[in-house]
């Protein structure tokens, strides 16, 4: 992947996330711990997921330790849903780590750390065998979440 590929999926993943931010603005933290009728999941869920995902798709898969704390992976993985009231200050952790955490990414891309990779078959039916073609995925996964969002916020 040249660096202004990665660049330009970098800017999209900033982007996205700036979407749900701008999506979940104005809302209170009742509303976002919602869950829907027919939903399984609430909005705090699905931004605290894209997180996660992106440290496991990228730093997990590379033989790397992610970024984030292990218990908000245990959280926030790949078949869980919400267990409790997320509150305020765990609301703010996430959204200063949507940040800090892609910005470490960005560093660490830069640095090389990604030498290895797992090869991962993802439940979307893509696999994936590079970090590049981990992080291009990310990109839609989180996209996907996006729009998860948007249907969750028009009945919370």
């Amino acid at each position: 992947m040249t660096i202004a590929n990665f660049q330009f999926i970098l800017k999209g993943v900033r982007q996205t996330r700036a979407n749900m931010l701008g999506l979940m603005q104005g809302l209170s933290i009742e509303q976002l711990n919602a869950i829907p009728q027919g939903f399984r999941n609430n909005l705090i869920w699905n931004f605290g997921h894209i997180i996660v995902t992106q440290q496991l798709l990228c730093y997990s898969l590379s033989g790397q330790k992610p970024v984030v704390d292990k218990a908000l992976i245990e959280a926030y993985r790949k078949g869980t849903a919400p267990d409790g009231f997320v509150d305020e200050a765990a609301y703010q952790e996430l959204q200063s780590l949507s940040d800090t955490a892609l910005t470490q990414f960005e560093t660490d891309y830069a640095q090389g750390m990604f030498q290895t990779f797992k090869v991962y078959p993802t439940s979307y039916g893509v696999e994936l065998s590079r970090i590049e073609e981990a992080f291009q995925f990310n990109l839609a996964h989180e996209a996907m979440h996006l729009g998860t969002m948007m249907a969750l916020k028009k009945l919370v």
